[in-house]
């Protein structure tokens, strides 16, 4: 069966981000490269401006990979700071739903305070500093 990945752009931020969700889930990124790493070894075009920003950057939350890049540079002008979606997570218990929202909600704003749901989730939804939307759950209807 195929798999999927959530992939997030960011216009400048995508290290500070990876750094922050790192502190909030832990673990180790799987793979992290620079847009000037490119330029050595494939001959492309980047600006020194550019060779710093990350290409891509792979981070294991459970069993979903969350990746990242910066946009490139001739994306850069385009970029656009998406709604439209939200990653959603599903913690282990009460206590750790409400450990990752606190951490991932610091610098951001809460949508939605974590509360028991009408459909049985423990549930909350914020955007973080970076922009990026989250759902944090717990399935309390699970426990009983």
């Amino acid at each position: 069966m195929a798999t999927a990945s959530i992939y997030l752009n960011f216009n400048g931020t995508c290290e500070a981000a990876f750094n922050f969700y790192k502190s909030v889930f832990g673990g180790e990124f799987g793979y992290f490269s620079r847009f000037g790493e490119m330029a050595e070894t494939g001959g492309f075009k980047v600006s020194d401006a550019y060779k710093n920003q990350v290409m891509h950057v792979a981070l294991e939350i459970g069993s979903t990979l969350l990746m990242g890049s910066d946009c490139g540079e001739e994306q850069a002008p385009h970029f656009v700071q998406g709604n439209n979606f939200s990653v959603s997570v599903t913690a282990d218990s009460k206590a750790e739903a409400d450990k990752i929202f606190n951490a991932l909600a610091a610098g951001g704003a809460i949508t939605m305070p974590m509360t028991s749901m009408f459909w049985g989730d423990y549930f909350g939804m914020l955007t973080d500093k970076f922009g990026v939307n989250w759902m944090v759950a717990f399935p309390e209807h699970e426990q009983a």
